[in-house]
């Protein structure tokens, strides 16, 4: 697989444009933002107006979208890139996309000879750029051993789990994000109780990271929330939609879901104050509005 086509050169796929053309493939790439064409091409990608030109010649397909809806678009709508595949091709969906929408792609693609494989990613854009993100990967094993020196180019290869079948890779990063998510949430009340109760924030970080209680939140990113970050590199409203498909995926099994339920109305809530705008702690932003603390280093400090 020399010929790859990409579709999505955003925040994350660019930098992974970047890594597959250093490591020697032939990149052909197109976004729906034409602004992003000289970024593209200054990393030695080819660049192309329309999706479903990036199929081309191409052995493989890779597509880093906001979410289901740009994926059924890209694909499936006219003059998608599906039609455009050869048959022999490989299609590989890195988007958070919802099971179900992915998995009837994944039909159409397969009726017409096209592997595909989901593979959604973990990391974030440092991860990008740096070539060491994680994937959990959905789809025939076989596909992805074949597939494997390209992800490995965009991936820690320790890091590149095979959960399943088709769909399976979708499943286990909505759970992901719900569990991440889920700790956030969590600790801000814990921390803003401390906080209240006159508790040093960094000398509890410290205790919380070595205790039973400790979570990849707490080790890894409530620094930054201590720094003031919010972490805008992703939608609050993309953080709702794969809430909201996680709530509905576990209805549709008829497994039970209330803590799963109290996570996805946190988010709701914090959209429906701050609006469809980048953060994905926004949701403990406005817990420390609710509780007039903001949490920071040190003793805290109140609103402003």
């Amino acid at each position: 697989m020399r010929a790859i086509g990409f579709v999505g050169t955003g925040r994350m796929g660019l930098p992974m444009c970047v890594n597959l053309v250093a490591a020697g493939y032939e990149v052909t790439a197109a976004d729906a933002r034409p602004q992003l064409e000289t970024a593209v091409l200054e990393c030695g990608a080819r660049w192309r107006s329309r999706p479903a030109d990036v199929a081309e010649g191409a052995d493989l397909v890779i597509t880093m979208l906001p979410g289901p809806r740009e994926v059924r678009d890209v694909m499936a709508g006219p003059g998608g890139v599906l039609a455009a595949m050869p048959n022999s091709a490989v299609w590989i969906d890195m988007t958070s996309n919802s099971p179900v929408a992915g998995r009837a792609l994944a039909a159409d693609a397969n009726a017409r000879g096209i592997g595909v494989l989901d593979a959604p990613v973990g990391g974030g854009i440092p991860a990008a750029r740096a070539g060491t993100l994680q994937l959990f990967v959905g789809g025939d094993p076989g596909l992805l051993e074949r597939c494997r020196p390209v992800l490995e180019v965009l991936a820690e290869p320790r890091r590149i789990a095979h959960i399943g079948g088709n769909g399976a890779g979708y499943t286990a990063k909505l759970l992901v994000n719900l569990l991440w998510f889920g700790q956030a949430v969590a600790t801000a009340e814990a921390l803003l109780v401390a906080r209240r109760a006159g508790i040093d924030l960094d000398v509890l970080r410290q205790a919380l990271a070595a205790s039973a209680a400790s979570s990849a939140f707490i080790r890894e990113d409530l620094g930054a929330l201590l720094d003031g970050d919010y972490l805008t590199s992703f939608g609050l409203d993309r953080c709702c939609d794969e809430l909201a498909a996680v709530v509905s995926l576990a209805h549709e099994l008829g497994m039970p879901c209330e803590l799963a339920r109290q996570v996805e109305r946190a988010y709701q809530r914090a959209l429906g104050r701050y609006g469809p705008v980048d953060g994905e702690l926004l949701a403990v932003a406005l817990l420390e509005e609710e509780a007039g603390i903001r949490l920071r280093h040190g003793p805290g400090l109140p609103m402003t």
